[in-house]
């Protein structure tokens, strides 16, 4: 099962929800893998990867690979680093990657991470995959990849557009390079349970045919405690109401990949 978490909008959580979901999977016995696609490295950064520190595998290097006629070849299954956690690895981001996208893209490898995953098929239960906030050339490869496809939503109006403008790049880019993507839904990050804007907001996304999963994921200023610690919410405070609604969450999406496997 290979997931990605994915929105043009910046600053909608895309990687609180990727660390802590893959955390939970985790901990519940899954052998699963984080890939950090974005230049910025938050998941990287909050598992605690210095992407600034040399590092020979990221994700940037295993992707390099393809772009070069001379460069060595390393297996894929070298590159996930262990993390603090059970279980839980990571092929962290690199700045490397802001330079290296025009050379991938003027080779046409926007398949080259499928093929990475393909790799790594029998090494890991989940995958789980932080995107850049823009549909860039790394954002379509791990659209491409992936099988399973999480939004991360706001509750703004102009997140409400940008949600309208992904999903009608996702359908072209579904129809031309990967049938298999199936959107699992829409996840309510930051919601306000006071104000009556945010659910204007969401019966409104509801009216037009988005599926919106619940629980709705709560503003909290333990989740910025736990980036600052560099520890997911399950182990940092793992009775507090945001760790046990995103195990809520997480319980729905594999309560619903359960049923598809039958």
């Amino acid at each position: 099962m290979r997931r990605i978490i994915f929105n043009q909008k910046g600053g909608v959580g895309k990687s609180s929800i990727t660390v802590n979901l893959a955390a939970i999977s985790a901990a519940k016995g899954y052998k699963t893998l984080v890939i950090d696609l974005d230049v910025q490295g938050n998941s990287s950064a909050y598992l605690g990867v210095d992407i600034n520190h040399p590092n020979d595998k990221t994700i940037a290097e295993l992707l390099n690979q393809t772009a070069s006629w001379f460069a060595m070849s390393t297996p894929a299954r070298d590159y996930p680093q262990a993390t603090a956690y059970e279980n839980l690895f990571i092929i962290p981001a690199s700045p490397k990657l802001d330079k290296l996208e025009v050379e991938l893209e003027r080779r046409y490898k926007i398949y080259k991470l499928r093929e990475v995953l393909d790799a790594l098929a029998d090494d890991f239960d989940r995958i789980y995959i932080d995107t850049p906030p823009n549909l860039n050339f790394y954002t379509k490869s791990g659209l491409i990849a992936a099988n399973k496809l999480l939004i991360p939503f706001d509750c703004d109006n102009f997140s409400q557009q940008a949600l309208i403008k992904v999903m009608d790049n996702l359908a072209e880019l579904r129809d031309d390079h990967n049938r298999d993507l199936v959107l699992e839904g829409i996840i309510v990050n930051m919601f306000n349970a006071q104000a009556k804007f945010p659910r204007q907001i969401i019966e409104e996304i509801k009216m037009l045919g988005f599926p919106i999963l619940e629980p709705y994921l709560p503003q909290s200023i333990k989740m910025k405690e736990s980036h600052y610690q560099q520890c997911p919410m399950l182990h940092f405070d793992p009775k507090h109401k945001l760790t046990q609604q995103f195990i809520a969450l997480y319980d729905g999406l594999e309560a619903t990949v359960a049923l598809e496997n039958k």
